[in-house]
């Protein structure tokens, strides 16, 4: 029976079950489901909704850039971008391995997250702020790349939603079975 998983991944969570030598947590710390894998991954450096599944047809579904499943992150960035900044993600900028797809971007007030452990760096001379973007690819680090290349490098990095499933009421760590 195919099951789905929507896990809260913590900050510094290595994005497989095994271990790889480096002391660092694993998913294996956190589902203890037999025969389900991640569908996409989530860098150790960043935190938020992944979906496990034991069903490869759903797998690729989620994770395949072909289906363009919707990816929405919440991105603290220094500085604070202009419009021209927002623009430039929406069209989509040309990053090392080519131009990325449009993106949906909007500044947000800061959201009601839970602590990270560790925290960002706070610097009184540089503001922050939190965009709202989401993306329909899934190029290496892509967010954090898309970021910088508008001048404003992400701080921390979370993702909200996948598709129609999202990590609202989860807490770092927290699981639960999702609808197929």
């Amino acid at each position: 029976m195919p099951r789905l998983i929507l896990l809260n991944k913590p900050y510094g969570v290595l994005c497989q079950f095994s271990a790889d030598g480096s002391g660092k947590p694993t998913l294996a710390d956190y589902v203890k489901v037999p025969g389900v894998y991640p569908s996409g991954r989530l860098d150790t450096d960043s935190e938020g909704l992944l979906l496990l599944t034991n069903d490869g047809r759903l797998q690729a579904r989620i994770a395949d850039p072909r289906f363009k499943l919707a990816k929405t992150y919440l991105v603290q960035v220094e500085g604070e971008p202009d419009e021209a900044a927002l623009a430039a993600l929406r069209r989509g900028v040309t990053l090392k391995d080519g131009q990325t797809r449009p993106a949906e971007a909007e500044l947000i007030p800061p959201p009601a997250l839970w602590p990270r452990d560790p925290p960002v760096r706070f610097r009184k001379t540089v503001p922050d702020s939190w965009i709202r973007l989401t993306i329909r690819e899934g190029k290496n680090r892509q967010v954090r790349r898309m970021t910088a290349a508008v001048g404003h490098p992400t701080l921390r990095l979370v993702r909200w939603q996948i598709g129609d499933w999202t990590l609202d009421g989860l807490a770092p760590g927290e699981w639960c079975e999702g609808a197929v």
